[in-house]
């Protein structure tokens, strides 16, 4: 009998500590205009206990951004800090996403952290004068300053590309080329996202204008992605956009493409996509069937990839981070399949 191939996920849950953000991208989902305030630490309690009570092993620590310059800035990447304590003491293990961080912000944060991201989205100069005009911290080079930074420092990391916001062809290549180069110089990027924009209804800036992304076309772009990039990133796709505007069975047809042609994580699965909130995640127990019937299996997995574990520093203050991570490695291991994740999407 033919082994089965795996693809992974992870159970997530999002935490946003705030949804106000510097930037104005032309096609943002996630900032809202109006003031949103910093997430309690109660709340963040209790989001997290609700969540590791259903199953979840990650925490997404997702926020709008403060300016560089700002004098809330030490504030906000204290309160960030804090978030991530908070969800690491209630049983989940946080990844970090909060936009471009200085080398001594990388520091601080990763000790409360077992996993950080940042999409490159492209590396494309042109995108600074349309799309990203109003957005600073989109620059491709301040992007990258951070992915090298993050390697520097070890970080296990995850980047990827977004489609569809006036890239061409191109423009993707050299993205996932930027990528590479960093991978090749420090090792430390997991997996990398190949991620179609969808447009949303919360939060959408007027005046975004692009040719949308085909997302029939998607398979090609894995396919290039893993022609590029070395075999150790794990390429991720998103199923809820996979499936976006698409009949259950072609959404899946879709997704089964996209791994033929070398998708192996689906990434973090959560209640709601805080960034593409109008997009619905598809059953798991319903698509782990459907895999399994073409020979995949679909199995859960932690925010760290397993190989990145030793990566992580080990001291006093980050025992408990380590006695989590085991605790989650060992139920993974008792119960390694998607179906025996309590309360499944």
């Amino acid at each position: 009998m033919n082994q089965l191939r795996r693809v992974t996920w992870s159970k997530a849950c999002t935490i946003v500590p705030t949804y106000e953000c510097f930037n104005r991208c032309s096609y943002c989902n996630f900032r809202r205009d109006y003031p949103s305030g910093w997430i309690s630490l109660s709340e963040t309690e209790r989001v997290s206990r609700k969540h590791r009570d259903a199953g979840a092993i990650e925490a997404l620590i997702m926020s709008g951004e403060v300016h560089p310059s700002s004098s809330r800035r030490v504030k906000w990447l204290g309160h960030i800090a804090e978030v991530c304590k908070v969800a690491l003491h209630n049983g989940l293990l946080p990844h970090i996403n909060v936009g471009p961080l200085t080398t001594d912000e990388l520091e601080v944060l990763s000790q409360v952290s077992v996993s950080m991201g940042l999409m490159l989205e492209q590396a494309s100069p042109k995108l600074v004068k349309t799309v990203h005009r109003r957005a600073p911290s989109k620059s491709p080079s301040i992007r990258l300053q951070h992915l090298r930074a993050a390697g520097r420092l070890k970080i296990p990391f995850t980047t990827g590309i977004l489609l569809g916001i006036g890239e061409d062809e191109q423009d993707r290549e050299e993205s996932l080329r930027c990528i590479a180069d960093v991978q090749q110089e420090f090792g430390n990027i997991q997996e990398c996202i190949i991620q179609p924009f969808c447009p949303g209804e919360r939060g959408y800036v007027a005046g975004y204008s692009s040719t949308p992304f085909n997302i029939d076309e998607l398979p090609s772009v894995v396919a290039t992605a893993r022609a590029i990039l070395p075999r150790e990133i794990a390429l991720q796709v998103p199923p809820n956009l996979v499936f976006a505007g698409k009949e259950p069975r072609d959404g899946f047809a879709l997704l089964l493409r996209c791994i033929e042609a070398g998708a192996t994580d689906l990434g973090g699965i959560s209640p709601i996509d805080e960034v593409n909130p109008s997009y619905s995640f598809p059953n798991m127990s319903w698509l782990e069937d459907e895999l399994l019937a073409r020979g995949y299996q679909l199995l859960p997995r932690l925010p760290v990839y397993e190989r990145f574990i030793p990566w992580l520093k080990r001291d006093k203050k980050r025992e408990y981070m380590f006695e989590v991570i085991a605790s989650h490695m060992q139920e993974l291991r008792e119960k390694p399949f998607t179906k025996r994740v309590s309360g499944i999407l």
